[in-house]
């Protein structure tokens, strides 16, 4: 199985190789097209701000080339809020491959943002990207925007309002936390990925 983390330009990529190395995979680092459009499961880190990382993957030519891509993709972190239609941060336009908005989360009283640290999340029932993952198991997040619960929700959290921990729409998923920093969930959660 041929696994690819897309190199977007803005993102820490050798904390996800590392994590999907420990499971026992190969994984290549690239933004060439070839070696992309073979893959079998792509992934897409992401970190900074949504403008940036928008600019990012023109400058690179990855906004053509992910619509091309028909095998499975997780974005993560930022990587999954580019995944959406529009983000707030910057109001820029994003990859439009799930049906949803990326919006500021809503600080107040006792809630702190960025959203920084570990937290429990509720996935929908029997989703393969949860397989074998105890239930009330904890991710590392660090965030201050988030998708709202919505149609393509495959997993909730809550931090001063509910938001979508995951989304999933036909042959894209994307996850606000880190597995790579999450521990045993997280690792599960990469597995199940690779899996599909």
């Amino acid at each position: 199985m041929k696994t690819v983390i897309i190199d977007t330009g803005c993102a820490n990529l050798s904390s996800v190789r590392y994590a999907i190395e420990r499971l026992g995979y190969e994984v290549t680092v690239s933004r060439d097209p070839e070696v992309v459009l073979a893959a079998d499961k792509l992934l897409l880190p992401g970190v900074g701000t949504a403008k940036e990382a928008m600019k990012n993957l023109a400058d690179r030519d990855l906004i053509e080339l992910l619509d091309q891509v028909q095998k499975p993709v997780l974005g993560i972190c930022l990587g999954m809020q580019m995944l959406v239609n529009r983000s707030q941060e910057g109001d820029v336009a994003c990859l439009g491959k799930v049906d949803a908005e990326c919006l500021h989360m809503e600080g107040g009283d006792g809630v702190r943002l960025p959203h920084m640290g570990w937290n429990r999340i509720t996935p929908m029932p029997e989703h393969p990207l949860f397989k074998d993952i105890p239930e009330g198991s904890f991710f590392y997040f660090v965030h201050s925007y988030a998708v709202p619960v919505g149609e393509y929700t495959l997993a909730t959290c809550q931090h001063g309002q509910s938001f979508s921990a995951a989304i999933g729409q036909e042959n894209f998923f994307g996850v606000q936390f880190h597995p790579e920093r999450s521990g045993a969930a997280g690792a599960q959660l990469l597995k199940n990925f690779l899996e599909l």
